[in-house]
């Protein structure tokens, strides 16, 4: 008997709150409505600012003493050190210098790899070839130097042993 009386209560409130609560809302959302204009969609501001010449993309000086090696499609590097007994060279390509260090190779090809910039440079005796780790590309192919386009071997370690015996 208490369950019913409650349930009549609560039923009776909810029924007189529902009534009075639509015009009150009503009154407050017409009142809006005809007071209020539609905003105009506002212009986006355009903000410019001062080049940051620390954000500007590095640019590295081409190696003093390096040679130029020519590729297909006239593409070109630097190359600082000497092949045949340095451990590291430089490369020079797309306005950066590149530590290159040696690895080790089966072939008799120098192959001179850096995993952090991904920059990859291998020489055989007819030309060399510069590849991208980082996006699995071959950048540069059919490169040598100018000794080498009139017939003369790579300046690999390779060849410097082979003409020593």
């Amino acid at each position: 008997m208490k369950k019913l009386l409650i349930a009549t209560v609560i039923g009776a409130l909810s029924s007189t709150l529902l009534v009075t609560a639509p015009s009150a809302f009503a009154q407050t959302s017409s009142t809006t409505t005809t007071h209020a204009k539609p905003k105009a969609p506002q212009p986006k501001r355009l903000i410019k600012r001062k080049p940051n010449p620390a954000k500007e993309a590095k640019v590295d000086p081409v190696p003093e003493g390096s040679e130029k090696w020519s590729c297909n499609e006239g593409l070109s590097f630097d190359l600082k050190g000497d092949m045949k007994r340095d451990q590291i060279v430089t490369v020079h390509w797309g306005n950066k210098n590149y530590n290159l260090p040696r690895e080790a190779t089966t072939t008799g090809a120098d192959r001179f790899h850096d995993a952090a910039s991904g920059m990859d440079l291998v020489v055989i005796p007819s030309k060399a070839m510069l590849f991208s780790d980082k996006d699995s590309s071959r950048l540069a192919d059919e490169c040598k130097t100018a000794a080498m386009g009139e017939g003369a071997p790579a300046p690999t370690q390779s060849n410097a042993i082979n003409k020593a015996q």
